[in-house]
Parts: C-alpha cells; structure tokens; sequence
C-alpha cells in the first residue's frame, strides 16, 4: 500500500502546508507548472518519493530536471504523469496515441486549473486533475488531493481545499 500526496500548478507558490498535508505519504507527484528550483527543491523533501513534471511556465533548472511526461508503476497501477492532456471525452490532440501506447490505468494531469476527477470506461482508466495549489490563475479554491494505491486498488481519495491565496 502506497499513500501518495498529489498537486499541480504551484506557480511559485510556497505554502507548508503541502508538508502538513503531505506528512505520511509514501509519495509526492507533481503535475506541472511547478514555478521555482527552491520550490521543487522543497517537494522533494517531503516523502521519501518525489515525481514529477515539467509543465508550460517550467524553465531553467526545474524544466532541466522534470522531464514532460512520466510513466511509472506504483503497486499493481500503472500510471502516466503528464501536464497537458486534456481530460477523458476531450483529450488534448494526440494524446490518445500516448494512451494507446502505454495503457495506463491511472492518468494524471494538471494545466487547467480545475480539480477533476473521472473515470475513463473506454480505456479503462481513472483520470485525476487535482486542481490547482498555486495564487496564479482563475481557480475559487486552492486544491490538494491525497489517495492511497493498494495493489491494483485506487481509493481512499480525499481532495483538501487551501482557500483562494496566501500572503506571500
């Protein structure tokens, strides 16, 4: 059994509570859009395994070492880790080869700033977007998302809301 703590679209944003609510997890998976080397830096020490992304704002050092997309297998799940994708019905031009390709059965993504969480009955697939963690964007409410990963089970998910923004 894998606890895994989930957030995309940081933007720069600094917040311990990502700690606080990350505490205990097993992994940290971040969807892109992380901001700041410091801020990756920071992830990264929070659970024993970091993953994550670069996405469409990533440059310098965190774009170097964040690859666009990842590929993994957690448990019995395989799972695909990606920024842009589009979500289940709409996914974003191409995208549907890389499934094809890979046949994951868990799909992550961030970019659209909107906490999603689906199923995808075609491939087979559950998609989560766990919204955005970061001040930049349009997004009422800051998001978290926390599961566990147990063999070929993924449950237990709980989504944390952070508010609208911090004081920086």
């Amino acid at each position: 059994m894998k606890r895994i703590g989930l957030l995309s679209d940081t933007h720069s944003c600094h917040d311990d509570r990502y700690a606080l609510h990350f505490a205990g997890c097993d992994e940290v998976w971040h969807a892109g859009d992380v901001g700041d080397a410091a801020l990756l830096r920071h992830l990264e020490s929070i659970a024993p395994v970091f993953r994550g992304v670069r996405g469409n704002i990533d440059h310098g050092d965190v774009a170097r070492r964040l690859p666009e997309m990842q590929r993994f297998r957690v448990e019995d799940v395989n799972v695909l880790l990606t920024h842009i994708a589009g979500y289940p019905g709409r996914y974003s031009p191409g995208f549907s080869k890389v499934l094809d390709a890979g046949r994951p059965r868990l799909l992550v993504a961030g970019h659209s700033h909107i906490l999603k969480v689906m199923p995808d009955p075609a491939r087979d697939l559950l998609y989560i977007n766990p919204g955005a963690a970061g001040n930049q964007g349009w997004q009422k409410v800051r998001t978290l998302v926390r599961f566990i990963i147990d063999g070929a089970d993924i449950r237990n998910l709980e989504v944390i809301e952070l508010g609208k923004s911090i004081s920086l």
